[in-house]
């Protein structure tokens, strides 16, 4: 089975309606086990993979999500598109509950998250400046035009650590910094596909107004499940039609990332690591 696109499923949306010929494949990484197995099926016509981020059941917090294993064992199917799908809170009064927005930006908050590939003698340094593809973030935003969703594209995602939820005093700092939307997972996700030339891009779908907002002042997980259910049902709808008006030949720069990042005397580098790493840095050492 060949298969060029990822879905992640963040909060709420733990399968993908509309999978047929499914399959599970479960895959160790040399990073560890990823989320959960990856569900393998066809969708609009063309063949895809799906990962439940927080796991089947929303077992893993996000600190603890392993993103490197995660995003490898895509690479490592051969997948060289993901569409991210992430529960959101807004820090905006236009991100209204239910709005998707295609986000562009990322602000990092998290506390030394592993978020690199690289290392153990092999050094690199992706471009990060635009650290989503605008030509899939383009495709999503059409999609949701197509299937009647209110999406904006663009957007800053300011990730935070978690698992807590925001002090009315940092919600307030955040919307100084004009951040749009606030979110705990996809930064990570975000470099790490950069690193594995990986096109990458998130549909943040706001599920409350962050706790700055007088009538949303204790943010409450009980809130935010009440728009879980709909929101998964718009997300898949979404990436259903995403899947379905996606072009065959790329025209962006996600596929060479690492084309001009490697900075290590590959003489030098250890073979260890090069097998390693071998899905993602396997051309550039032939």
């Amino acid at each position: 089975m060949s298969i060029s696109i990822g879905i992640i499923g963040g909060s709420g949306l733990y399968s993908m309606p509309g999978f047929s010929k499914q399959e599970e494949r479960r895959l160790t990484t040399p990073f560890g086990d990823p989320s959960d197995a990856y569900v393998l099926g066809e969708l609009s016509g063309k063949q895809v993979a799906f990962l439940a981020r927080h796991g089947r059941g929303h077992r893993i917090t996000p600190t603890e999500l392993n993103f490197r294993a995660n995003i490898y064992g895509f690479k490592a199917l051969g997948v060289d598109t993901i569409l991210s799908l992430s529960a959101v809170g807004s820090l905006k009064e236009e991100h209204k509950p239910l709005d998707f927005v295609i986000v562009d930006q990322f602000v990092d908050r998290t506390r030394g998250r592993l978020s690199t590939f690289f290392g153990e003698g092999l050094v690199a340094h992706i471009g990060f400046g635009d650290p989503v593809c605008m030509d899939l973030a383009r495709v999503l935003h059409q999609a949701a035009a197509n299937v009647g969703l209110h999406a904006k594209l663009g957007g800053t995602y300011l990730c935070m650590e978690g698992p807590a939820f925001s002090t009315k005093a940092e919600s307030n700092l955040y919307r100084s910094w004009g951040m749009d939307v606030i979110g705990m997972t996809n930064l990570q996700e975000a470099k790490l596909a950069r690193e594995a030339e990986i096109c990458y891009s998130t549909v943040a779908m706001v599920t409350d107004y962050d706790c700055w907002h007088p009538e949303h002042d204790h943010v409450t997980v009980q809130q935010i499940i009440a728009t879980l259910a709909q929101n998964a049902e718009n997300a898949a709808r979404v990436v259903a039609e995403a899947v379905e008006i996606m072009p065959l030949r790329k025209n962006c720069k996600c596929g060479q990332a690492l084309a001009h990042a490697i900075l290590s005397d590959k003489t030098t580098v250890p073979r260890a690591t090069v097998e390693k790493l071998r899905p993602i840095v396997g051309k550039y050492f032939e």
